[in-house]
């Protein structure tokens, strides 16, 4: 390592740590067969002999294969187990560490940049892959157990930020070398509280065999989608495989929108969801689901799959579908979205590390970020990996699938990063799935939920008293548009007038997860055992059928019966 870097690393410690001797630390708020009868035949004790020898090696050749994946699977745990500790291992030969904390796509790139890393600046990384870092995070960094980094999409910094656990950033004359959008998409209140490295936003994708050419208004895709159904060529012209983020380019190109802007950015007070324009969306999706030209399912594995397999023409989807859709060998290609009142606009998301203010390596975190990641080495290993565009103006992809999306993206608006973005989703996604199961008229749901939103926003809790099993059942079993709605109504329990709440559900066979919310928020929910902010509780439907939730609240505890 070259003394000017070992230099500004050493002061930037002491530094650091004159300014966690002077200050106190801060103190914890609490916070995704029957097999058939075999027919009755005569044998002889030969045959007999002969059958249960071949079921006999049959079942032998069974129980090896399973012995065989079993040993695989763990073999593989074990090589994910001792990486881990090898790392860990590495990181402790360090006076000073970095730990960093990115989900199962980032953690493998972060990993591999570790060595290079550590030999090059003689300082520790500790990479650990976390699933619900949203969750945890709140949790973790005001008791001290958080980590120094984290990746996060920009439209939660809002929230984490108005909490005082991130910290500032400071990109110098290193802020030119990003895309501007993407750095305004991280500013909050007028301070850089991350620095991206990835843009995102949806396409959208056509089936190149069953359509010449993209349709460029809404109209044409229900008259080309419409016309395939028609004829049988296809089931349906369109599935959502959403009601909120995955048909925004739809619901915004009848000029609908969520919130207003002023000079400040965003306007809370300005919430769009039962504007003109989001009620002729839902009147256009309502009236093509009754037709039979727009799926009335919104869930995302159905939507894709109905695309991969030829039964839509058409589907708005993102650059993390990409995978999925080439292995499946559909043809597609991707072009922008239709217009209506005006051309379809995605949100944009940007993906990006930020500083954990409560960390205790504040100022060395803030250099590994524009020292060793804010490279175009660095930012070209990320970029590389991810299937999004990145948000290093120097870094370009050959790739045309991404080149088709940053062209769809041209028009994307940044999601709204703003606190009050988290009373919008629930009440915007009940509305549309009212209207799509055409259980209220588009102008009732949206004015209904824009109310709600309001009232959440100006402190009103509508969903107080509500007991919530908000869960990765939900969306499957159709009674909420989305996983994980802690204040979808249809998912709530009913009060028994014993302190015991319950209520049951026709849930799709599977494993799946849930947790007790109340009040219709996440500021008291219970886990497993019933332990409050607890790990969340498993449980696996064996067939279709029924489901019976039960909660008790004074146990806290939630009973889960499947009918086995």
């Amino acid at each position: 390592m070259n003394n000017k870097k070992w230099y500004i690393l050493v002061v930037l410690f002491l530094m650091g740590a004159l300014f966690l001797s002077a200050c106190g630390g801060a103190e914890e708020p609490a916070a995704d067969d029957t097999a058939d009868e075999p027919a009755t035949t005569e044998t002889t004790d030969e045959e007999t002999m002969e059958e249960d020898t071949a079921e006999e090696e049959a079942m032998e050749e069974d129980m090896a294969e399973e012995e065989a994946v079993e040993e695989e699977a763990a073999a593989e745990e074990d090589m994910a187990e001792e990486e881990a500790v090898e790392e860990e291992a590495a990181a402790e030969e360090f006076d000073v560490s970095i730990t960093i904390w990115a989900d199962d796509t980032r953690a493998p790139i972060l990993t591999e940049l570790a060595e290079s890393f550590q030999a090059e600046y003689g300082v520790g990384l500790v990479v650990e892959q976390v699933a619900d870092i949203n969750d945890q995070f709140p949790i973790a960094a005001p008791a001290g157990e958080g980590p120094d980094i984290l990746i996060l999409a920009h439209d939660r910094i809002g929230g984490f930020y108005a909490s005082g656990l991130l910290a500032p950033i400071d990109l110098g004359d290193k802020a030119d070398l990003f895309l501007p959008v993407a750095v305004d998409a991280f500013t909050y209140e007028g301070q850089l509280v991350g620095m991206p490295y990835a843009i995102e936003n949806l396409g959208f994708f056509y089936n190149t065999d069953m359509i010449e050419t993209p349709p460029t208004t809404w109209d044409e895709v229900i008259e080309m989608g419409g016309a395939l159904v028609d004829s049988g060529d296809a089931t349906y012209a369109l599935a959502l495989s959403g009601t909120t983020y995955d048909g925004y380019p739809l619901q915004t190109a009848f000029g609908g929108y969520v919130f207003g802007v002023n000079d400040q950015g965003y306007d809370p007070s300005d919430v769009g969801i039962d504007s003109e324009g989001m009620i002729a969306a839902g009147n256009f999706i309502q009236e093509n689901v009754e037709a039979g030209y727009i799926s009335s399912s919104t869930d995302w594995d159905t939507a894709h799959l109905q695309f991969e397999t030829g039964e839509v023409p058409f589907l708005m989807a993102g650059p993390w579908a990409l995978d999925r859709l080439r292995e499946a060998g559909v043809p597609y290609a991707i072009t922008t979205f239709p217009a209506a009142e005006q051309v379809g606009q995605s949100f944009l998301g940007v993906q990006g590390f930020a500083v954990n203010a409560l960390s205790e390596n504040v100022l060395l975190a803030q250099t590994f970020l524009t020292e060793f990641v804010a490279t175009e080495e660095v930012m070209q290993q990320l970029a590389s990996s991810g299937n999004r565009p990145s948000a290093f103006a120097s870094i370009t992809s050959d790739d045309p699938d991404i080149a088709a999306l940053g062209e769809s993206g041209e028009t994307a608006v940044p999601m709204p990063a703003i606190p009050e973005m988290g009373s919008v989703w629930g009440s915007w996604g009940d509305a549309f799935t009212l209207i799509i199961n055409g259980e209220q008229t588009a102008e009732e749901a949206l004015t209904n939920g824009a109310a709600q939103i309001r009232d959440l926003i100006g402190g009103v809790n509508v969903n107080e008293g509500m007991v919530n099993i908000p869960g990765s059942w939900q969306a499957a079993s159709g009674v909420c548009g989305g996983d994980w709605d802690q204040a979808c109504a249809e998912s709530a329990l009913t009060d028994n007038g014993d302190g015991t709440y319950s209520a049951t559900f026709d849930i799709p066979a599977g494993d799946y997860e849930a947790k007790v919310a109340l009040d219709g928020l996440w500021d008291e929910n219970y886990g497993a055992d019933g332990v409050a902010d607890g790990d969340n509780i498993t449980f696996t439907v064996a067939e279709d059928g029924p489901v019976t939730f039960t909660w008790d609240s004074d146990s806290k505890i939630l009973t889960i019966d499947t009918g086995e």
